[in-house]
């Protein structure tokens, strides 16, 4: 068998050598990356022959790339290298790792041409001042190809332990038995959805309830398909973290029924976030200040040879493993992505605009399937995955501690600043388009902002640096503005007074958004690089509220996953004579307690009760404390930590007794799992409709111009509503021996088109209005 290998990917195998070192170098934009390209190549002779095609095997590697370009005159091969700032500030293992790259090019070259020598060029091309520095060497023949052959042979060896890992894991998983005795009521359903999608490599949309074992249900018929559909990589996921927990367990399950060797068949790893997995936040990331960076690339090889036989590469193992050898862990995990056969992380790893898991995919053309847990999620993470903003108050500090060199370019940009909301009488207006001269002052105090760093590398750090990077983010969004978003100002109170010379006297400043609306335009690549992408989540309902605004092909399928639980285990009782409108809250607070005392005392056990706002919920519990100071009550609090989290679901025990009152949407309406006695009942007082305010009016309107079809309210505000109301009643029952009741309280709740939204399953009453049943809809 042969492993195909590109020239970059092989080098940075072998050649890397010496210490991790991330410390800030001003790098060209992939755009300006080209252009520096383009600039060197209209330079040379009309002979010259750039991005030329080239490959060459040795023992079992086909390597395989695009050399930059050859002078056949001069009989000069190029490796081109843009750059900022100065040249001889480049670490030393950076610049041997483009001479090996040269040389295996230079090599391959002399093998299509027949060539006994060969000059081999480095041309280094500076962006800024648009000038070429060539490093040149003359190259035997017999030269490059011991160089070739000595890069090669330090991979061959890993090349054929690769092999024969996709071939083991291939046949594991063709033989995988599923994990338990029988499919679970619906999981069956799924599994075969999911299989059926990923053979015909197609997307797919799943809405399926909670209990029947979605996670399982996903996993095992994507790894079955990886061998048909020769798949590279499983991509698992999830918006928090519990989720990540849930995979991992199942797919050590999975790995447990199949002993196909003493190494692991499957190679789990989870990604953590760097904050989240780095040892010394106090150091920077280069050998001179961490110890953990210091030599990383030297003892990379032992560390990743030793992770690849653990079981399961979580965030505790890894740790363990890189601490062992000395080097970052965060840093192992990037590395141990290349080798693992499941990834499970977050959404941002493959969804974000700079997203490792998409970038590696394109750059070593992977066969990917991807699964996306509790898709409901991923819209509102990828408005924000694809927005940016800027703070007038973060820029009036950065330029009060700017260096000499930036004050200008930064004074400019203020100004242009205060000049474009100049006119603004609202507090916060959306606009249609960017403004120009803005974006030109951005554009100058980013180059001045570059430049500084490439002469003074120190001062890359702190909030100098965090405005750079946030300037640099809205200048690439900036870039691809279109009808998916839109630019807004929002002023702000007590940030310092503007400049009275601006004509703004009064104003206290602005914060500058492109606020993206519809992520579908960006996520479209990502599902183009899946071999198949399947969303799921218990509410993902009406689909193509989901399709439209995510931006899933025209072909994706859907399936709605039957429930596994009966109409009689949970009572769905509507208090259609209670209004929780903000007009009519004042005079729902009395009604809402007596329903929830009535409920209680009819079964005195654990219950949660939601609202639409913190203020609401205190008045409700206060309300509640004062009629029944007998029953227990405990409430969320605002920014609660982990600790608090969790010591508000410690009161949910088998035989405890009481109410948390907790907010809609927040961290107890979805993602927890009491299952049995710890909760059998919750109360939604509200429909969960969004805020109307400015920004969800913009949605509305843009939603109504991009889609038509007048659906503009229902994708700003109904579904989006519905779907929380639906995940907290989730949180009743999990299994099929759970008995739970849920009171939906507000009077439009009666209305047909909002029953219509409601799960199926659900035998929907009715209460009157001393809370007594009354009709009943199916």
């Amino acid at each position: 068998m042969t492993y195909a290998i590109a020239v970059r990917e092989l080098c940075e195998f072998t050649a890397k050598s010496g210490d991790l070192d991330l410390r800030f170098t001003p790098s060209p934009t992939g755009l300006e990356g080209m252009e520096g390209h383009a600039a060197v190549r209209a330079r040379r002779a009309a002979s010259y022959q750039a991005e030329i095609t080239l490959s060459g095997a040795h023992r079992n590697l086909l390597v395989r790339g695009r050399a930059d370009g050859y002078d056949p005159v001069l009989n000069q091969l190029e490796e081109i290298k843009t750059y900022r700032g100065p040249l001889d500030a480049m670490p030393a293992n950076h610049r041997a790792l483009h001479w090996a790259q040269a040389k295996i090019y230079a090599h391959l070259q002399c093998r299509a041409l027949a060539l006994t020598t060969i000059r081999v060029a480095l041309v280094y091309y500076d962006i800024a001042q648009r000038t070429e520095t060539l490093l040149v060497e003359t190259c035997d023949a017999a030269q490059l190809e011991q160089h070739f052959h000595k890069l090669c042979d330090g991979f061959a060896d890993w090349a054929e332990q690769e092999l024969l890992h996709r071939s083991t894991r291939d046949q594991a998983l063709e033989a995988l038995p599923f994990p338990h005795a029988d499919f679970r009521p619906g999981q069956r359903q799924l599994a075969v959805t999911i299989y059926k999608a990923a053979i015909q490599e197609r997307s797919l949309l799943a809405q399926a309830p909670t209990g029947i074992g979605k996670t399982v249900g996903a996993l095992f018929p994507l790894l079955k398909a990886c061998h048909r559909k020769e798949l590279d990589k499983v991509f698992f996921l999830t918006a928090k973290t519990s989720g990540r927990q849930l995979a991992l367990d199942a797919l050590g399950m999975m790995a447990g029924r199949c002993q196909a060797s003493t190494a692991p068949f499957l190679r789990v790893l989870e990604l953590t976030a760097k904050e989240k997995a780095c040892e010394h936040p106090d150091k920077a990331c280069h050998g001179a200040s961490c110890p953990l960076a210091e030599g990383f690339y030297d003892k990379l090889p032992a560390a990743r040879l030793d992770a690849l036989e653990l079981a399961r590469m979580d965030k505790a193992e890894l740790r363990k493993t890189a601490l062992r050898h000395q080097i970052c862990p965060y840093w192992l995990s990037m590395d141990l992505a290349q080798w693992s056969d499941v990834i499970v992380g977050d959404y941002n790893y493959y969804f974000d605009a700079s997203a490792m898991l998409h970038g590696l995919t394109a750059a070593r053309d992977w066969r990917i399937g991807v699964l996306a847990d509790e898709a409901h999620n991923l819209l509102e993470r990828a408005r924000a995955m694809y927005s940016a903003e800027l703070s007038e108050t973060d820029l009036l500090s950065v330029q009060r501690t700017s260096p000499p060199t930036l004050k200008r370019a930064l004074g400019g940009l203020l100004k242009q600043w205060r000049d474009a909301y100049r006119d603004q009488e609202a507090h916060y207006q959306a606009y249609t388009g960017l403004p120009a001269k803005f974006l030109a002052a951005l554009l100058r105090a980013s180059g001045a902002m570059t430049d500084h760093f490439a002469e003074h590398p120190a001062d890359a750090e702190g909030a100098l640096q965090r405005l750079h990077f946030d300037i640099l983010y809205f200048l690439r969004l900036a870039e691809t503005f279109g009808g998916h978003s839109i630019f807004d100002i929002s002023l702000t109170d007590g940030a310092p007074p503007v400049d009275i010379k601006a004509g703004n006297t009064g104003r206290q400043g602005a914060v500058f958004c492109i606020r993206n609306l519809i992520p579908a335009p960006f996520l479209e690549q990502r599902y183009a690089a899946s071999r198949c992408t399947v969303l799921f989540s218990a509410t993902l309902n009406p689909w193509t509220f989901y399709r439209d605004t995510l931006g899933l092909p025209a072909d994706t399928a859907w399936v709605d996953v039957e429930s596994p639980f009966r109409p009689d285990q949970l009572q769905v009782r509507i208090a259609r004579r209670i209004s929780t409108r903000y007009a009519h809250r004042a005079q729902s607070l009395t009604p809402i307690a007596r329903l929830m005392e009535t409920q209680y005392r009819k079964r005195p056990g654990n219950y949660l009760s939601y609202f639409s706002s913190f203020d609401y919920m205190r008045q409700v519990a206060d309300e509640f404390a004062r009629l029944c100071p007998d029953v227990p009550v405990w409430r969320q609090t605002r920014s609660m930590d982990e600790r608090d989290r969790e010591g508000f679901l410690e009161r949910y025990t088998d035989d405890g007794k009481g109410i948390g009152f907790a907010v809609l949407g927040g961290a107890f309406s979805e993602g927890i799992d009491l299952p049995g006695n710890r909760l059998i009942g919750a109360f939604i007082s509200t429909l969960g409709l969004p805020q109307v305010n400015p920004v969800n009016e913009q949605i509305k309107q843009r939603m109504d111009s991009v889609f038509g079809r007048q659906c503009g309210y229902d994708y700003a505000y109904l579904y989006p509503s519905i779907q929380k109301v639906i995940q907290a009643a989730g949180r009743v029952i999990r299994s099929r021996e759970d008995q739970g009741v849920v009171h939906l309280i507000d009077d439009r709740y009666g209305q047909s088109r909002i029953r219509a939204l409601l799960p199926q399953w659900w035998q929907v009453e009715y209460d009157n209005e001393n809370g007594d049943r009354g009709g009943v809809h199916q």
